[in-house]
């Protein structure tokens, strides 16, 4: 009886054990938590976009807890579990346009309404995006793979997502994480390249006060922006869409309620369930792969392409503007939709080369017009993508 109850528990213990993390544990798993940790201390330690770092890198950690493929549904890619009922707003495209409704009803569109030349520097930027699709060719992915890639260069995050829950659902959680992981390392990545493509001239050059945008105006700019993208590019309706809207609640002076409840509670609700399932979704037996590599190669190519093309074309765009009107090239980098962190950036690099030339106001007009360049963008590529 004694011998047999040892037996019994011996045999109990084993598998429990054979359940455990750490009997399931792979380098692969190590590797992603170690990952998941360095996201998370650069969002506390140098504050690296936070709001997204952090829950994407504790969603690495719940990802990536090892557990035995035993039917308990607790795994993101289990049907029927709770971390995969909430990847379906990843997966079916449901997070992106509420994201994207919060984003319109924070952004104030005055700085590209004063200034509507600004957009030109919004769509130069987007050329990142078809020169990484280009090269993701070269490297052997198909047509609409490399169209997901490609828009890692927008620098938006829930458009990359949206784009490839559309055409490479199977890279979804690469794409995504190289999105947010290049959108963080904004300041490290762009101001290189400013300085490349500039000279000290260039640098101090200082812009006109951009005139004072009426509220009639700021209303209208919704609609007509709607109208005008959606009626071009109708496959970016979902996300132009509901950017617009969130904007026309914010100005229209009458829905302050909705538009702060569309900029506050439902974006942040929105943002921690996106980060982190985005971040489970980086398990090691579905993210270590070459494919992997490659798209953050592609992905810090493509970064890399937008910042140079916005100030190359400022630089261009100057050769036809008079002494007094011409644009400083260091808020071209601000055509990636990072907002506001690139219009930061040229903010904070104008300062250094003439601490009284104030550039964030100019720097925010191809800022926001970038957001709607990588939604243009996303519409054109799954308009031509995704329906061949």
């Amino acid at each position: 009886m004694h011998e047999n109850f040892l037996t019994f528990l011996g045999e109990n213990m084993q598998t429990f054990l054979s359940f455990t993390g750490f009997a399931n544990a792979t380098w692969g798993h190590i590797i992603m938590l170690l990952v998941g940790l360095v996201f998370i201390f650069l969002a506390i330690k140098y504050e690296f976009e936070p709001m997204l770092l952090i829950p994407i890198g504790f969603g690495i950690l719940i990802g990536n807890i090892p557990f035995k493929d035993a039917g308990l549904q607790i795994g993101i890619y289990e049907e029927g579990s709770v971390l995969n009922i909430l990847y379906q707003g990843v997966k079916q495209g449901w997070y992106p346009p509420l994201i994207f409704l919060g984003i319109g009803a924070m952004t104030d569109f005055s700085a590209l309404i004063s200034n509507p030349k600004l957009i030109l520097i919004g769509a130069a930027a987007q050329f990142g995006i078809f020169g990484a699709y280009i090269v993701a060719l070269q490297f052997g992915f198909d047509p609409s793979q490399a169209g997901a890639i490609g828009i890692i260069g927008g620098a938006d995050g829930p458009t990359a997502i949206f784009l490839s829950s559309k055409l490479a659902p199977n890279l979804m959680g690469a794409i995504a994480v190289s999105a947010y992981s290049y959108m963080a390392l904004v300041p490290i990545i762009q101001p290189p390249f400013m300085r490349l493509f500039t000279t000290k001239k260039e640098r101090v050059i200082r812009m006109k006060p951009p005139r004072v945008v009426s509220q009639t105006e700021k209303i209208v700019f919704p609609i007509i922006g709607l109208l005008l993208t959606a009626f071009l590019v109708p496959s970016g309706l979902p996300l132009l869409g509901m950017l617009f809207f969130g904007n026309l609640l914010k100005e229209s002076g009458v829905t302050r309620r909705l538009a702060e409840a569309a900029r506050g509670p439902i974006i942040d609700i929105v943002t921690i369930l996106l980060g982190v399932t985005v971040g489970a979704s980086t398990q090691a037996t579905e993210f270590l792969r070459f494919q992997s590599v490659q798209i953050f190669i592609l992905g810090a190519f493509s970064f890399m392409v937008a910042t140079s093309a916005g100030v190359l074309f400022v630089k261009f765009f100057n050769l036809f503007l008079k002494e007094g009107n011409k644009i400083n090239p260091l808020i071209g980098n601000a055509g990636v939709s990072a907002v506001p962190d690139s219009a930061r950036i040229s903010q904070n690099l104008g300062l250094e080369y003439d601490p009284g030339n104030y550039l964030l106001m100019h720097a925010m007009g191809p800022n926001v017009a970038g957001v709607i360049g990588s939604a243009v963008a996303a519409g054109v590529l799954l308009g031509f993508l995704g329906a061949s």
